[in-house]
């Protein structure tokens, strides 16, 4: 018998082949499955997060709201830009007013500054007439009584063929209205009466008073006849005219308060005549 027959071995027991494949599958499996985890937490790592977020869906009646809901703001803005159209308008419109009533103001103030200017300037003339009427009727008087003056024939009221037509033509008018650049039949200026008046016994007279005062022989007014033609003014410029119907009285259109009138010499003596019969 062997020495060594009766000592026991100190090998472990051999593992049979097939635990050891088993064992070294599993480690290789978790191995595995580590470094799988490991690389994809790397990757994760390695990559930003994004975070998606989901709109929700319009439905149909939404977007109908949202279409009525701009229709709305649409039709707002438009109103609120025809106000602001209209107020704009009607702002300019009230400056353009104002604008048209001072230049209207001023004009009449202008108006009236005139009229006023030529109220006095004939007030003034008529002033100098009188004052030179009053002159000559004074010589006239002192020669007379001297025995030196001769007659006139003013006084004298006798009219015949177209001169009587003319006077009773005027004196059928008077009463009527005076209104500037009338020629009848209801209301008549100073001229229009004179040119109406010679109308009916055929004579065409001018129009307008300078002109009248023109259109025949001048004539004193001390050797006045029935149916010749007055004027105040010069001869050519006279602003007034009428007619001298006999017995120291003539007709005439005076102004817009008298009307048509018959009156003496004296109320306004003329400046001269002129005869036309």
């Amino acid at each position: 018998m062997s020495h060594t027959a009766h000592i026991r071995s100190h090998r472990k027991p051999r593992r049979s082949a097939s635990t050891i494949a088993m064992r070294t599958g599993v480690a290789g499996g978790v191995l595995s499955t580590l470094a799988v985890a490991g690389a994809s937490g790397a990757a994760h790592a390695a990559e930003p997060v994004t975070q998606t977020l989901e709109l929700p869906t319009l439905t149909a009646d939404l977007a109908a709201q949202v279409a009525q809901s701009a229709d709305v703001t649409q039709q707002a803005a438009a109103s609120y830009q025809l106000q602001a159209e209209r107020d704009a308008a009607a702002a300019k419109a009230a400056k353009q007013a104002k604008t048209d009533l001072a230049e209207a103001k001023k004009k009449a103030a202008e108006a009236k500054k005139k009229a006023e200017e030529a109220a006095r300037k004939e007030a003034a003339e008529r002033a100098s007439r009188a004052a030179e009427r009053t002159t000559l009727s004074a010589s006239s008087d002192t020669g007379s009584s001297t025995g030196t003056g001769s007659s006139t024939s003013t006084g004298t009221s006798t009219a015949t063929g177209s001169a009587a037509a003319v006077v009773s033509f005027v004196q059928a008018q008077v009463g009527k209205a005076y209104v500037s650049g009338a020629t009848g039949p209801s209301a008549y200026d100073c001229s229009g009466l004179v040119q109406a008046a010679f109308k009916q016994v055929g004579i065409s007279l001018p129009r307008v008073s300078q002109a009248q005062s023109t259109a025949g022989t001048q004539v004193g007014l001390d050797n006045l006849q029935p149916g010749d033609i007055l004027y105040w003014g010069g001869a050519g410029s006279a602003y007034h005219v009428g007619v001298y119907v006999g017995g120291g009285m003539f007709v005439g259109a005076q102004n817009s308060s008298t009307g048509v009138v018959e009156k003496p010499l004296s109320y306004d003596p003329p400046s001269g005549a002129v005869r036309v019969l």
